[in-house]
């Protein structure tokens, strides 16, 4: 048995605060450092341009070389035409076409107002430059009641961050199965992608193209089953690293900046998170006709093939663990359970009361009832759920019927420990499955009775 370990109380307070404002401080830094960094000095960073005519070219090409050092990556088309769809087929942000007096920019505010004006600024200098004037074209406009480009970035939010809240509110659901879970986050994904749909064309924010529907779907499944799959291995953790990959990482390089406008590190980010990729991909089918849909779309895949394979990696854990040989060690006293920094989980275990279970009450895992000797219930048994090293995970007591209830429990064996005054303590080892409920009774018998028997 393990000897109790005492720590002083301040100690224990520190460690309280430290706890308690650990996260939150890790999230307020997160947000200020990544939004600040990403989006407070939008600029070109080797923004794809064609110009027709490759003897223009040139002459454009060392223009913006000396006015925007890096800004601008320039090919040459041959003519206004294929300027025009380059900018269609997502080959290049803009399109430029010189002549004499007059030069024609092509662009679509569909890739974002903020990288509009960046290039319309640039080549409004270049054109006053060679005693030109500038027109600009828009042949991708978004939705009309979408000014500014950006309300996909909105919706690929909605369908992104409520995947990450589904994941953690189904840990709760400790009766479901990784079946079940994967078919409410499955059928949760169909709704939200439908509604969101439904209520951006009928408030005219997107165009009416259903197969946006199927990137939504495909977004919030993918954020819901990476946290799903990381929940087991980063346990309490699971609110940082969560926020973490799909709010302050994510959240800056959506799409509010366009993706040439942000700084080396985060235009790397925004090449492989989900929300990104997923506003990629919406851009795409809504304003472009499908072009440039297919990277993302495989970037979606690749995050949610990397949940299925998490969640098969923590199946596979808890079979090997459960198919490890169980010692059964009868002990003839056990007076304190040993306790130890608790092991949390994610979601924490939990004790609780037990009645009648209520709408949106946390689930019992782990139920039973103690008696004495006669079959009478024992009030105030103390119930301790101890993890395989020993360490205590819950303490409980049983209530005027003998009856106790547990939640949060991680999955395989737990040892059980159930103690009364004057009663001889009895040890259990339970095995844990998600999607079911344990129960777990206990007999305890009088140390007097035990005692006369002996003698």
């Amino acid at each position: 048995m393990t000897d109790q370990i005492e720590r002083p109380d301040g100690i224990r307070l520190v460690r309280t605060l430290a706890e308690a404002v650990m996260f939150p401080l890790v999230l307020f830094l997160g947000l200020l450092l990544s939004f600040s960094t990403a989006l407070h000095a939008p600029q070109p960073h080797h923004a794809k341009i064609v110009v027709a005519h490759s003897a223009v070219e040139r002459k454009v090409d060392a223009a913006l070389r000396q006015q925007h050092p890096g800004g601008f990556d320039v090919t040459a088309v041959a003519d206004a035409r294929g300027a025009r769809q380059a900018v269609l087929d997502r080959d290049a942000v803009a399109g430029y076409v010189a002549g004499p007096r007059q030069s024609v920019l092509y662009v679509s505010k569909a890739n974002g107002m903020s990288l509009e004006q960046a290039l319309t600024k640039g080549f409004t200098a270049l054109a006053a430059h060679n005693h030109q004037t500038l027109t600009v074209t828009e042949v991708a406009p978004p939705a009309s009641k979408d000014q500014n480009g950006t309300v996909v970035v909105y919706f690929g939010v909605a369908w992104s961050v409520p995947g990450y809240i589904l994941a953690t509110t189904l840990l709760r659901a400790v009766t479901f199965n990784r079946r079940k879970r994967l078919l409410t986050i499955a059928g949760a994904a169909a709704v939200f992608s439908a509604v969101g749909f439904l209520i951006g064309v009928g408030l005219d924010y997107l165009p009416n193209e259903p197969s946006a529907m199927a990137i939504g779907f495909l977004l919030t499944t993918a954020v819901a089953t990476v946290s799903s799959g990381l929940a087991p291995f980063t346990k309490q953790f699971l609110p940082a690293v969560g926020m973490t990959l799909f709010i302050v990482l994510s959240v800056p390089v959506s799409g509010l900046t366009a993706a040439p406008l942000l700084p080396t590190f985060f235009r790397g980010l925004h090449a492989v998170m989900p929300l990104a990729n997923g506003v990629d991909a919406l851009r795409g089918v809504l304003y472009f006709d499908g072009a440039g849909v297919l990277k993302p779309v495989l970037v979606l895949c690749a995050w949610l093939a990397a949940g299925l394979a998490l969640l098969g990696l923590d199946t596979w854990r808890h079979h090997r663990m459960a198919a490890r040989p169980v010692l059964e060690d009868e002990q003839e006293d056990v007076e304190e359970p040993p306790v130890e920094d608790p092991s949390l989980e994610a979601p924490t275990p939990t004790a609780l009361p037990v009645h009648h279970h209520h709408f949106g009450e946390l689930v019992p895992m782990l139920v039973g009832t103690v008696r004495d000797g006669a079959q009478q219930p024992v009030q105030h048994a103390a119930v301790t759920v101890m993890d395989t090293n020993g360490r205590q995970l819950v303490h409980t007591t049983t209530n005027a019927r003998g009856d106790y209830a547990v939640t949060g429990l991680p999955e395989g064996y737990i040892s059980l420990v159930v103690s009364s005054v004057g009663r001889k303590p009895v040890v259990h080892q339970v095995l844990l499955h998600f999607g079911a409920v344990a129960r777990a009774d206990a007999i305890l018998h009088d140390r007097s009775v035990e005692a006369s028997s002996r003698g």
